[in-house]
This record gives C-alpha cells, sequence and structure tokens, in this order.
C-alpha cells in the first residue's frame, strides 16, 4: 500500500507507485495548503492505525527522508513515535531478514549497519529503490486501479517562524577585555564575577 498527502496532482504520485507494483492507494486529500511536520505525521498515522486494525500490522513502513519542500526530517520520526516502533533514519539499503531488518546508511569511510525489529519505520534516501521509473504496461495497469480517497481534518498549526527581539533598554553592548595573553586577567576576573569561576 501507498499513502500520500497532498492536492488533487498527487494522485500522479500514487499512480507511478502503483505502475511499480504497488496494488493499493490511499490519497489524503488536501485543499493545497502547507501542512507542517506534525500535522501531517497524525493523519498519517490515523490512516495506518486504521488499516492496520482491517488487515494487520505493516512489517516495514517507509518514509521519503525528507519531505521535498521544508526539508523537515520530521514525519517518519513521528509517525514512528506515534506508532511505538523502531526508526531508522537516511537509508541507502535495506534488507529483510525474517523477524528483523538490516539498515545501512551511507556515511563518511563507509557505512552504518543497524538490525531492527520489525514491525519498523525507515526513512529512505533518494537511489534506494529500483527500478526507478515505471513502464509504459505498469502505467496503464496503475491506471485502471482505485485510489482510496478521504480529506483528513487538518489541525491548527503550532510551529511558527517567531522573529526574536532586543527589549527596549537592553540594546547591545560589548566591552573590550583587551588583547592577546594580556586580556587574560581581564577574563578571569569577569567570569569570577559572573560566577563561573
Amino acid at each position: 500500500m501507498v499513502i500520500t498527502l497532498g492536492p488533487p496532482e498527487a494522485v500522479e504520485q500514487l499512480r507511478d507507485a502503483m505502475a511499480l507494483g504497488i496494488d493499493r492507494a490511499i490519497h489524503l486529500q488536501t485543499d493545497g495548503q502547507e501542512w507542517d511536520g506534525e500535522a501531517t505525521a497524525a493523519a498519517l498515522t490515523e490512516v495506518i492505525k486504521a488499516d492496520e486494525a482491517a488487515s494487520g500490522t505493516f512489517d516495514i513502513i517507509f518514509f521519503g527522508n525528507e519531505s521535498a519542500d521544508s526539508g523537515g526530517f520530521q514525519v517518519g520520526a513521528r509517525v514512528a513515535y506515534a506508532l511505538g516502533r523502531p526508526c531508522v533514519t537516511g537509508l541507502k539499503r535495506v534488507t529483510l531478514d525474517g523477524a528483523s531488518v538490516r539498515c545501512e546508511q551511507e556515511v563518511e569511510g563507509g557505512r552504518d549497519v543497524y538490525v531492527v525489529p520489525v514491525p519498523a519505520v525507515l526513512t529512505v534516501k533518494e537511489g534506494l529503490n529500483l527500478p526507478r521509473y515505471p513502464s509504459v504496461p505498469g502505467r496503464m495497469r496503475a491506471g485502471r486501479k482505485p485510489v482510496a480517497a478521504t480529506t483528513p481534518a487538518r489541525p491548527e498549526p503550532r510551529l511558527q517562524l517567531v522573529q526574536l527581539v532586543v527589549p527596549a533598554g537592553q540594546g547591545r553592548r560589548a566591552e573590550s577585555l583587551g588583547m592577546g595573553a594580556a586580556a587574560a586577567p581581564a577574563v578571569v576576573e569577569m567570569l569570577r564575577k559572573a560566577g563561573v569561576l
């Protein structure tokens, strides 16, 4: 199953996934307004819980590593937390091995490897899936598959961009304590006055 949250145009992404072999798709329809990571994760968690209650627990839930618009790296980790499952992020290779999954991250000089029990939530980087592009026959089959649609309730955003302001009368104050080694006694004295030493 594949799920996406977005405007009507997002159905095309679901069809691409179905053209690669996915059997079911759910579109969480939005009106195009921005959803923050917390709201997106809540909507996805609700749908996943309902589907699992009807058809059983998913062994692995895959997410992209970060969203293409805000790059927040939030949704996969928030869904994992809400479901009480382990989460491994930034993966370039995934191998299912019975009741566990081997996860590999690219790091400077090699790879980090984690083995976690299933069910698990994994976030993957671009290039993990092959084939990446659907075939023409796959696209034709996907066009005939139904896409379930629902409209989740959008909670009020709790995250906001805030500009910090220096209170009136407390402008920037800086005092030069000297240069080089000669400034050391003044620095020590200031730290004593501040209670650090």
